[in-house]
């Protein structure tokens, strides 16, 4: 089974899989066919991280971010006149897109110890297809074209792309998107290397200094994904896993690590939400003090996972009263998917240009937006997150694993930026810890504390399907509320997979999404 935020996604590795393909193929042609068929939403110029997982194996992690470019430093910024790394334009592509480097490192593990047959060629031909004959365009799409062409005028590219007729695509047009099928057909026929140490490669580093970023051709030969060990935490005699830094990994792990020492009460109730809420934030006061690049961290991430640091956190929190939240926060713009193949082999995956567009720039030969990762770096030397050259970026971006104390296998994991961690926890609590169907636990209504990139507020929103005197209890103990929509996309796409001893799967997609999971 897959599940993807689009079904033509989830249709791709569906394919492989009936083909006789393993959940990492499937998952290489599923990330290539989003990146066409959800444009908004991440793209080959972006980064990816995965987790990949073996029945009676410790899961191996594959990060894959790009770090600045070797020109990209305070300085550099500085001598333009700036404060701030820029969020639209050039100047916010400055750092290397590392997705394609995440497919080759996945790819070597499914050729090596899952012993993978599929060619590169027949992984790809679904994201050929897809961006040379034309996809529909979504809701979202369409919507999100709409709202971010203002900033797009320093971009590049942008405006040619996706308003191709000089106006924003409507919903169910046809959208083609021809040079990119070329670049995918390209990485078909000469391999994934090539995008980073071939004729591609200086096509990519000879444009993006046209239009005026800092990137060059030495960043892209220089890079390679890496492969890392996860960070895992014990919840409830349940193991669960998530990415190491630079992402935020370590704090949904120290959400649910907190969550565990604490009365939760109903999905839905007071003691739910409040205690979901104030664990949020004890997680992220550590994230934000702490989480960048591990090559520069000074203390050990794994060291507030112990039981005695969660459990003094989890004592700290009234459950009556909330904490005051004026604390900063980042969003972005992700897609999550998810694979289990007959073998119970499961994939955990995330991909992302982080804003939507990421920095708007559009390649003109090769068709791709590149990401704006590097915006998150801090031009403040004195930030534990300064920018520096080759340095990776803080991520938001992190898929999640459990391996359940009855031999249940759980992948899963959601878009949202300063939601994810949230969404994550609320997922595992409702249907591993309370026993919730799969499905109404992603589709339950949800909440999100914290900035959505483009707001000031630092409140918390909820869906406005939950109980009208359970969102009063919590606005009387202290909670800053905004009630949204029913099914709000800012709440995130997620989605999840369980694999049963027996062989049976579960999948759950999103509402919010153009999502299925698919299987056979």
């Amino acid at each position: 089974m897959v599940v993807a935020p689009h079904h033509l996604a989830a249709q791709a590795g569906q394919r492989v899989l009936a083909e006789g393909g393993n959940a990492i193929e499937a998952m290489i042609a599923a990330a290539a066919s989003i990146a066409v068929v959800y444009p908004h939403m991440n793209s080959l110029g972006g980064d990816n991280f995965w987790l990949i997982h073996e029945p009676g194996e410790a899961p191996v992690g594959i990060d894959a971010c790009g770090g600045a470019a070797g020109m990209a430093s305070i300085n550099f910024y500085k001598e333009q006149g700036l404060d701030a790394i820029p969020g639209r334009g050039p100047l916010a592509a400055l750092t290397v897109a590392g997705a394609p480097s995440g497919w080759e490192a996945a790819l070597s593990v499914s050729k090596g110890a899952w012993d993978g047959r599929l060619l590169l060629p027949r992984l790809l031909e679904d994201a050929i297809a897809f961006a040379r004959e034309g996809i529909a365009v979504t809701e979202t799409q369409a919507a999100n074209t709409a709202a971010k062409m203002p900033e797009m005028k320093n971009s590049p590219g942008f405006n040619e792309t996706y308003c191709p007729d000089g106006r924003v695509p409507r919903v169910g047009e046809r959208f083609l998107q021809s040079r990119l099928a070329e670049t995918i057909q390209v990485l078909a026929n000469e391999g994934i290397e090539s995008f980073y140490r071939g004729d591609l490669a200086r096509s990519l580093a000879k444009d993006l200094e046209a239009v005026g970023s800092p990137l060059r051709l030495c960043d892209l030969e220089g890079f390679r994904a890496r492969r890392v060990d996860p960070l895992s935490v014990e919840v409830a005699g349940h193991r669960v896993f998530n990415m190491p830094p630079p992402t935020q990994g370590l704090a949904s792990l120290m959400l649910l690590g907190i969550v565990q020492h604490l009365d939760l009460g109903d999905p839905g109730s007071f003691q739910f939400i409040h205690g979901l809420l104030e664990a949020t934030k004890r997680a992220f006061l550590v994230r934000d003090r702490h989480v960048t690049d591990p090559d520069y961290m000074t203390v050990d991430p794994a060291s507030f996972l112990t039981p005695e640091v969660l459990e003094k956190a989890a004592a700290d929190i009234d459950p009556g009263q909330a904490m005051a939240w004026p604390a900063p926060a980042n969003a972005g713009d992700t897609v999550w998917l998810g694979a289990i193949d007959r073998e119970g082999r499961a994939v955990s995956f995330i991909q992302s240009t982080y804003w939507e567009f990421g920095s708007g720039v559009v390649l003109p030969e090769s068709g791709i937006v590149w990401q704006n990762r590097g915006t998150s770096f801090s031009l403040d030397r004195a930030h534990h997150n300064h920018l520096l050259p080759e340095r990776r970026p803080f991520h938001t971006i992190q898929p999640a694993l459990a391996q359940l104390s009855d031999g249940r296998t759980m992948a899963y994991g959601t878009m949202g930026g300063e939601g994810q961690p949230q969404t994550q926890a609320m997922l595992f609590a409702r249907h591993v810890l309370m026993g919730q169907d799969l499905q109404e636990a992603v589709t339950a209504p949800r909440w999100l504390l914290g900035r959505t990139w483009g707001s000031e507020h630092t409140n918390v929103r909820f869906e406005d399907r939950f109980n009208p005197e359970v969102i009063e209890q919590l606005k009387t103990a202290g909670h800053d509320i905004e009630v949204v929509g029913a099914f709000e996309e800012i709440m995130g796409h997620a989605g999840a997979l369980v694999h049963h001893p027996d062989g049976l799967i579960e999948g759950a997609a999103d509402p919010r999404s153009d999502g299925q999971a698919r299987g056979f």
